[in-house]
């Protein structure tokens, strides 16, 4: 029996990001390559974060690249489907659509995987009319349920698959919590780029509630700074009398980053970015056996079981923040209790060989 042929158009690292992530998971993953005839090619025209987003003449020269390798395929090889991880606004969905005018202009089976969102807050006429373009005899693959109102004005119900992402299962090497001393410090843990919109400057004034309230705690912040001032960040955290609760680590990755959330008791993530979709980086916690404090963004409301592996906040809201913060702080029985839920929760849902699964279902009914 011949396997069905499919072209993977995606971002692959660097820069390290969610869809670059799961790209590569795809690349790499065995079920995917033994059920379909693959081949990739990389979208990414960016090689940093900050760069996401910003034009250059380097992006300008990968772009050429990435048009005659897309072409080059068109013309030498038959595929059955086209997989592209569309970017769903700004310079990056412009890009995209060169390649997308490509494979329509060949009447091509187009799928699209979407890690980012924004497209139903346009109230541009002419990006409506691209979307129809973009959209028309097209099918689409979201993370969550909760993320298909963004794309309902152009796909009917039937043309959208939902496919959760997942992270490698190991948890067999990490390290079991258990119940701390009652003198145990609580180690809140923020690990994401530094970026405002991820919440950072809301953590910290809830860390001030909690510093007002004699409440101890150690909260480590873990990622690169973004558009976060390095100067400003530690002027608040000395304004805010945190210079003995606050430390910041820097990037890590690695064995270096799985010793941070060893060391955390509780994971926080009072994000409210607009294209925040299904952070990985609470898969990582969950992993860990961490109770998760997050807020009702994107599909984070299907990622974190309310009341059961964790609780979600309202955004820019440091008031409630501290509120759940305190609580997990003071009762580590109940941190202990929701981060096995939330273990249990990743292993049964969110584990990369799932996700493999679930994708390669997918392909399968796209291509039908």
């Amino acid at each position: 029996m011949n396997k069905s042929k499919i072209l993977f158009i995606l971002h692959l690292p660097p820069p390290i990001h969610g869809a670059g992530m799961m790209g590569n998971y795809i690349k790499e993953s065995l079920l995917i390559n033994q059920t379909f005839e693959t081949s990739y090619i990389n979208l990414s025209t960016s090689e940093s974060i900050d760069s996401i987003g910003k034009a250059d003449k380097g992006k300008f020269i990968t772009l050429f690249k990435l048009i005659g390798k897309v072409s080059k395929s068109l013309f030498t090889k038959k595929n059955d489907l086209y997989y592209i991880t569309l970017t769903a606004t700004g310079p990056g969905f412009y890009k995209d659509l060169v390649v997308v005018m490509l494979l329509k202009l060949f009447r091509k089976k187009i799928i699209y995987h979407f890690h980012n969102k924004g497209i139903a807050q346009n109230k541009n006429k002419i990006t409506d009319y691209l979307y129809r373009f973009v959209f028309r005899n097209t099918r689409s693959i979201l993370l969550s349920p909760s993320l298909y109102l963004d794309i309902q004005k152009y796909v009917k119900p039937n043309d959208a698959f939902f496919c959760a992402n997942g992270i490698p299962d190991e948890t067999e090497k990490f390290y079991t919590h258990t119940e701390k001393p009652e003198t145990s410090v609580c180690n809140l843990l923020f690990l994401s780029n530094l970026l405002e919109e991820k919440g950072v400057y809301i953590l910290l004034e809830a860390c001030k509630k909690l510093e007002e309230q004699s409440v101890p705690f150690v909260c480590h912040f873990v990622g690169p700074w973004g558009d976060i001032d390095e100067k400003k960040f530690f002027s608040l955290v000395s304004k805010y009398k945190l210079t003995k609760n606050i430390v910041v680590h820097g990037k890590k990755y690695g064995t270096a980053k799985e010793e941070i959330l060893k060391l955390a008791d509780l994971f926080v993530f009072p994000t409210y970015y607009h294209n925040e979709c299904f952070p990985l980086v609470i898969l990582e916690a969950m992993q860990f056996a961490l109770p998760v404090i997050s807020t009702f963004e994107g599909g984070i409301p299907d990622i974190v079981a309310e009341n059961e592996t964790g609780f979600l906040v309202p955004q820019k809201n440091a008031h409630e923040l501290a509120i759940k913060m305190r609580l997990l702080i003071e009762n580590p029985l109940l941190r202990i209790s929701m981060g096995k839920a939330g273990l249990e929760r990743f292993k049964n849902n969110f584990t990369i060989a799932i996700f493999e699964k679930r994708m390669s279902a997918t392909l399968q009914k796209a291509i039908c």
